[in-house]
């Protein structure tokens, strides 16, 4: 059995039914400047009960695409947003 990714992000907006858009933010050290330096990417996850709102922490997981940019689900909403 193959792993399943497994990302954690801020919810920026909700694009569209039962689809969210979340930032992760990793870090990593740059390799002439050896200091950490933050990377962002968006990603596109499926939220089957548009349960997210803007602001929620998430838990999201790999699975099959569900379309051109969509290949996460969500697993957990970790932290409720502030608003």
């Amino acid at each position: 059995m193959a792993f399943k990714r497994e990302i954690q992000g801020v919810v920026l907006q909700i694009a569209g039914d039962k689809t969210a858009t979340i930032l992760v933010e990793r870090r990593v050290m740059h390799p002439r400047y050896r200091k950490f330096v933050k990377r962002f990417k968006k990603y596109l996850i499926h939220d089957e009960n548009n349960t997210v709102k803007v602001g929620d922490t998430v838990s999201a997981v790999e699975c099959r695409p569900l379309s051109a940019r969509k290949s996460f689900r969500l697993k957990a909403v970790l932290k409720t947003g502030v608003e």
